[in-house]
Formats: C-alpha cells, structure tokens, sequence
C-alpha cells in the first residue's frame, strides 16, 4: 500500500554540449535551422546557443569554410539514446556519413554529458580533439566561459593555445 503512494523516481537532467557544423548547401541557414530543431527537442531544457563562426576546414583541407556554433542543453535522456536523437536530426538535414572530415550538410556532436565519461567505439565522452579546437572551443567559451573539460581543463585557456587556427565569429546571437 505503501508503495502505491510513493512518487515515481524523477529523471535527473545533465548539462550537455553540442557542436554544430556544416559546408554544404547553405550552412548559416542549416545551422540556425538546427539550433531551433535542438530548442524543440522533448524532454530537455534549451539553455543556450553561442554565435555563429565561419572557420577553416581541418583534416580535410580542400572544401568550403564551415559554419560552427555550440549549444548548451539539459536533457534527460541516457546519453547513447540522446545521441541517436542527434544523428536523426542530422539525418533529417540530408547528412551522408562518406569519408572523414567530408564535406557535410550538417554535423552536430555530442561534446559533453554532463560528468559522464565514455569510451566506446560509438561514443566518447568528452569528445576526442574537442580541446584542441578552435571552431568548437570558441563558441563554447562563449556560452560557458568558466567550464572544465575533464582531463584537459579551462575552455578558455584551452582555446589559447589553438594557435593558427582560422576563425570568424560571424552573427552576434545564432537563434
């Protein structure tokens, strides 16, 4: 009888961060078109969007600038689910996995879950490289200047060292 009287366990919500990224079609709007797609996301909170910042391709050098920002939200989700979710709308906005650092519609990146760290083939927490970049240390010193990434620390003096690493912020607000 007891039982029946007690609340159900609530889900807790985790600060996330998203890195968005595209080059392909019109990537200002894709962008911001995904940034609202991420605020309509059920069963988390929109925190906020960083500006938008053109920056230069790595890896793939060859290929147009891409256009980049970051979003902070809390979802509730587990995190591989909460990812799938990000591959969806990715694949509602016409990504085609090919070759690495391709060219691409539209790329959004799990980049922090809260305090969880993973090593997985599918998913690694925090992201690998993040630190070392500046399309997604920029906007993610913008939304979050004070935050930590685990193992490798301050995100703004992490952003310092990218050294030689082109970057524009383009629009003061993306959405």
């Amino acid at each position: 009888m007891w039982a029946a009287a007690l609340p159900a366990k609530a889900e807790v919500g985790r600060r996330c961060f998203i890195a968005l990224g595209a080059n392909l079609g019109d990537p200002v709007a894709t962008v911001k078109a995904a940034i609202l797609a991420l605020r309509e996301l059920p069963q988390t909170e929109f925190i906020a969007a960083s500006s938008l910042y053109r920056t230069a391709p790595v890896g793939l050098k060859h290929q147009p600038d891409f256009i980049n920002a970051v979003v902070e939200l809390i979802a509730v989700s587990p995190a591989p689910t909460f990812l799938d979710t990000l591959f969806a709308i990715e694949a509602r906005f016409g990504r085609q996995r090919s070759v690495k650092n391709a060219p691409r519609t539209l790329d959004l990146d799990l980049l922090l879950y809260g305090d969880v760290l993973c090593d997985d083939p599918q998913l690694t927490l925090p992201h690998p490289r993040m630190h070392q970049r500046a399309f997604v240390l920029a906007p993610l010193a913008e939304i979050a200047p004070r935050l930590i990434i685990p193992g490798h620390g301050n995100v703004g003096d992490l952003l310092q060292r990218c050294t030689g690493q082109e970057i524009e912020r383009l629009l003061p607000q993306a959405a």
